[in-house]
């Protein structure tokens, strides 16, 4: 066994592709091995700005060898009735490099096939390992681009290749660029290029040339240096998820080092300091206790040489940008809400769904209409959606649009806007991302959801659905907010009728240009699919989803439906599953009706209807209320007696009238079944 080393060479990725492309390389490489029948021990994963790598360990030798059984046509058609082999028969032996001598006859599901056995010896691993280059070839990333006369569209351009297989090298290239054993180090700190011997010392030679090959290495460096630094200096440095993956995916050999700007900076909304060190510089703020301080925390793409240096250079860009915002923000408080409003008009929000200011209006239409959901003021939801975008046209967000809303609210309470009419103008945009909260006033959650749909109904109604990855506009992170929205302040609304009603508040608009049903339809299916994932976000099976799956539930019952149902399926659920599944099956062949107890013909049947005449309601009662739990519990007690009814009773029965009565109570039972959940979806 040996190991294996595949690294490719590039220009400096974009940091925020870096993981997923580290991850996409691995799964291919594994992937190939597989499908090539090679056995393999564990797949360690590298990545710095400059490079992708994989090392496999403990690669075999040989591939395995292959025996497999082929299936050709049937007997009737592979001989003639004088037993003499069709050219069917001969073709089939032929394309898989037999003969006839090697075919033989077994029967399969009561029909006679031609079989033959395969063998194909296993070869050297080595002569395999070149098909690494269509695993290069087939990397795909969000965006491409392509170099000089490459036909190759790539993330960056490959600038080298390593393939080593042991100490021996995998021969192939691509585009130019021959596979070798020599990478290249840190670009300004290391001294030339770096030979690796083997996949083993892989990690130590780029070491030696400033590069930590490792992410999670990499970051823990980064932890650990910033944590000495905040310990010297007194500090707490909030280390953000997403900022220090950035980080990490934009440095090969890092060094912490702190820098700091002005005092009176400290002014500014902390949303503002906060955005422009993490969003435009890439820095950590930091505080002592609660309190933000008017320093930062950068990490150097090198090692610790002239690092005041650095820490000049940093201190002087942000501070730019610091008196921009300071800027900024003093000209906005000198403008009136009202008189920025009319600029909105001007902005175009799409060509064919009008301006900015026209969609606010939208939206002010859709949150008076749904204001009484949440019990919030009609007075408080026409102010906050009359202003809700102004910010929009203010130079601080126009500059960092990170804070649009968080301005808003500012600007608005600096100008006597009532505190939640205010909040609304941030909370609106909430949930901002996967895991983000609802808002928290209900004009904000009022103003959230018609924001939301507005533009998810309006974008459908000119037919710009998402389709596939591609979805320009987040019609899907919208979704999943009004989703979230509906589930959280447990709207009494369900999603069909809500969406009935946008349809018909954006038809009063002329936004369409299709067929508001054929819109309607599109909108509830898209719908669906954010309702099941929202419920495989909560650990429900994908069969529980199918049998609880319904946008005529609210969205709050629907979660609790599904939860009902996973724990039902968790206990010993299968006898009762079949029963109640077999009374909805029955029920398909009949009717709703009256039914007739004159009619029983046994005991049994007697006892069933008793039975529902008790369970049905309180199964009912118990949905209504949106207790599924108390509504399963009900219908457990119809097991033994729907298990002696089928026993004893024929359901249909040769007599038209008792058949007929049959079928009214199975109808019955079924349709209060199926208010709890369609079980015949369940997988037992």
């Amino acid at each position: 066994m040996r190991d294996l080393l595949l690294e490719i060479g590039l220009e400096e990725l974009p940091a925020q592709y870096v993981l997923r492309s580290e991850k996409q390389l691995a799964e291919r490489v594994s992937t190939f091995l597989t499908d090539a029948r090679i056995e393999f021990g564990a797949i360690d994963v590298y990545s710095t700005p400059r490079r992708l790598a994989v090392i496999v360990r403990d690669v075999e030798e040989k591939q395995q060898d292959l025996t497999e059984t082929l299936r050709g046509p049937a007997k009737k058609i592979a001989q003639d009735a004088e037993g003499n082999w069709s050219k069917a028969a001969q073709g089939f032996a032929r394309g898989r490099g037999l003969t006839v001598d090697d075919l033989y006859f077994a029967e399969e599901k009561g029909v006679e096939y031609v079989f033959a056995e395969r063998h194909e010896a296993g070869q050297a691993t080595v002569s395999l390992l070149a098909g690494l280059e269509e695993v290069v070839r087939g990397l795909t990333f969000p965006k491409n681009m392509k170099w000089g006369t490459s036909s190759l569209r790539y993330m960056r351009p490959i600038r080298w290749l390593i393939a080593l297989f042991g100490e021996e090298i995998i021969d192939f290239s691509i585009e130019g660029v021959q596979t070798g054993n020599v990478t290249r180090g840190h670009r300004f700190l290391s001294k030339g290029d770096v030979r690796v011997s083997t996949p083993a010392d892989y990690e130590q030679a780029l070491e030696s040339a400033f590069v930590i090959a490792s992410y999670e290495k990499r970051k823990a460096e980064i932890e650990r240096q910033i944590g000495e630094l905040a310990n010297e200096q007194g500090w707490t440095v909030p280390l953000d998820d997403a900022l220090l993956e950035e980080v990490t995916n934009l440095v090969e050999w890092p060094t912490a080092l702190f820098g700091e700007f002005e005092e009176t900076y400290l002014d500014l909304p902390e949303e503002v300091l906060i955005t422009t060190m993490k969003e435009h510089q890439r820095y950590f703020p930091v505080y002592v206790g609660d309190t933000l301080k008017h320093y930062f925390v950068t990490v150097r793409n090198g090692n610790a040489d002239h690092l005041a240096n650095v820490a000049k250079g940093n201190e002087k860009v942000i501070r730019a940008r610091l008196a921009d915002a300071v800027f900024f923000y003093e000209e906005d408080k000198k403008t009136k809400i009202d008189d920025q409003l009319a600029r909105l008009d001007r902005i175009v929000f799409h060509e064919k769904l009008g301006t900015t200011g026209a969609k606010a209006r939208r939206v002010t239409d859709i949150a008076r209409a749904l204001a009484p959901l949440f019990n919030a003021e009609l007075e408080k939801v026409e102010r906050a959606g009359a202003i809700h975008k102004f910010d929009l046209v203010s130079q601080m967000v126009y500059e960092f649009t990170e804070l649009q809303g968080i301005m808003g609210e500012k600007y608005a309470l600096q100008q006597g806007e009532d505190k939640e009419v205010a909040a609304a103008i941030r909370e609106h945009y909430m949930p901002r991302f996967a895991g983000d909260a609802s808002p928290a006033t209900p004009t904000g959650a009022v103003l959230a959801l018609a924001d939301k749909l507005d533009s998810i109904a309006a974008f459908f109604g000119i037919g710009l659905i998402p389709s596939g990855s591609q979805d320009p506009f987040a019609l899907r992170r919208q979704a999943q907010g009004v989703v979230q929205i509906l589930g959280d302040w447990k709207v009494d609304l369900t999603i069909d009728k809500l969406l009935s009603q946008i349809v018909e508040l954006q038809l009063q608009a002329g936004l369409y240009e299709a067929d508001k049903e054929q819109v309607k339809a599109q909108l509830v299916d898209f719908f669906k699919l954010r309702l099941k994932y929202r419920l495989q976000e909560q650990g429900i099976r994908y069969d529980v989803i199918d049998a609880v799956m319904t946008t005529a539930l609210t969205v709050d019952r629907l979660d609790a439906r599904a939860q009902a149902v996973q724990q039902f399926v968790s206990t010993d659920a299968k006898p009762l599953i079949e029963q109640l599944s077999r009374v909805v099956n029955i029920s398909k062949k009949g009717e709703a009706g009256e039914v007739d107890p004159t009619l029983f013909e046994n005991d049994e049947e007697a006892a069933l209807h008793e039975a529902i005449e008790r369970i049905v309601p309180e199964t009912t009662q118990a949905v209504e209320s949106g207790n599924y739990e108390r509504a399963i519990e009900s219908l457990r007690a119809l097991e033994a007696p729907i298990v002696a009814y089928f026993d004893h009773t024929m359901v249909m029965s040769d007599d038209e009238a008792v058949r007929r009565n049959r079928l009214h109570e199975m109808s019955r039972l079924a349709t209060t079944i199926e208010s709890v959940a369609n079980f015949n979806a369940l997988v037992l």
